[in-house]
């Protein structure tokens, strides 16, 4: 089979396209036909070792998320299995096999049903981007656990970055759930991608009087953020935040510190739960799996233009491209075709 893998860390340049026999699933895993691959920002950053410097294992496949078909399944995992449609979860998260391969050995519980309506390309832009929304739309002290139809109604949720992969998803299963979404962008064409995602509301933040259009917009303030910046979010979170408010926080701007008014915000109760997907407790990963799932079910979050996300699509050979595009700030979704 078909796999790219790179055995040190650097540019897309490492990447490599290979020749791997088709790897067989062990106790508890399935094996799955890999159709689409998805990028995230958070595989070229291991790529280039970002964190550590060093690469875990001495050749690994990148991207974590995926969609496809099981084909194979190993001792203990039920052969009903075989031919279910799925979509793919931190496949190579503390693992050498992501999803930029024909064929993908995992966990059965990281291979999540599909269901037939669904496309493989929501399927590949589920897992990171989905579950990171998920877990920052379910950290406020006084919201839900879960979502749902309904479980956010009443509550207005500020999505900064609407027109990101995570944003994206953010105000998709906000609206699924029944909140009111406001969304923060930087120009008109990324208004018109958060408008078709699902957005209420969307404020130009480079305008100069993006508090006071929230603040007519939400009165009362906002119940949660869903924040990719931080650092130059920091005083429009703090005047638009309703008292017991939430600042989720999944990305870090700038040079990672963050400056906060303490006094501003212990006044109201507010809360900053810092969000990273990988190491969220088991039972709430899937918890979070399962809500997600029933949203894509539900056609909540579907992609493409029409739906505000783009695609930019590349085939196997072209993976250290697709991955330029990531890293180089694509607006939309860059996914790998296998299928």
């Amino acid at each position: 089979m078909k796999a790219v893998v790179y055995s040190e860390t650097g540019g897309p340049e490492v990447l490599r396209l290979v020749e791997r026999p088709v790897p067989e699933p062990g106790p508890g895993e399935v094996r799955v036909a890999v159709a689409v691959s998805g990028v995230n920002p958070t595989d070229w950053k291991a790529r280039r070792g970002s964190r550590s410097g060093q690469l875990p294992f001495p050749e690994l496949v990148p991207n974590q998320d995926g969609a496809g078909t099981i084909d194979a399944v190993g001792p203990g995992v039920d052969v009903s299995r075989v031919g279910e449609r799925v979509w793919l979860w931190e496949a190579a998260w503390q693992r050498a096999d992501g999803t930029a391969q024909e064929y993908v050995v995992l966990p059965e519980r990281q291979a999540a049903r599909l269901e037939d309506g669904v496309s493989f390309d929501v399927g590949a832009s589920l897992g990171i981007p989905a579950l990171t929304a998920h877990r920052c739309l379910t950290v406020s002290e006084l919201g839900p656990r879960r979502l749902a139809p309904g479980a956010l109604a009443g509550e207005t949720v500020l999505v900064a970055g609407g027109a990101g992969a995570v944003g994206h998803a953010a105000i998709q299963l906000a609206r699924w759930a029944g909140a009111r979404v406001i969304s923060t962008v930087s120009s008109d064409e990324k208004a018109r991608l958060a408008l078709a995602g699902g957005a209420d509301h969307i404020v130009n933040y480079r305008s100069g009087e993006a508090v006071d259009e929230i603040r007519r917009l939400a009165p009362n303030g906002v119940d949660v953020v869903v924040e990719v910046a931080p650092a130059a979010n920091a005083a429009l979170d703090l005047a638009v935040l309703a008292s017991n408010g939430t600042v989720a926080v999944y990305a870090t701007d700038g040079d990672g510190e963050l400056e906060l008014s303490v006094w501003g915000l212990m006044s109201r109760n507010v809360r900053y739960q810092f969000v990273l997907v990988y190491p969220v407790p088991a039972a709430a990963k899937g918890q979070a799996v399962a809500d997600v799932s029933a949203a894509a079910a539900d056609g909540a979050l579907e992609v493409g233009e029409d739906a505000g996300l783009p695609l930019h699509r590349f085939p196997l050979e072209r993976t250290s491209d697709a991955h330029a595009a990531v890293e180089g700030g694509a607006v939309g979704k860059v996914v790998i075709d296998l299928g």
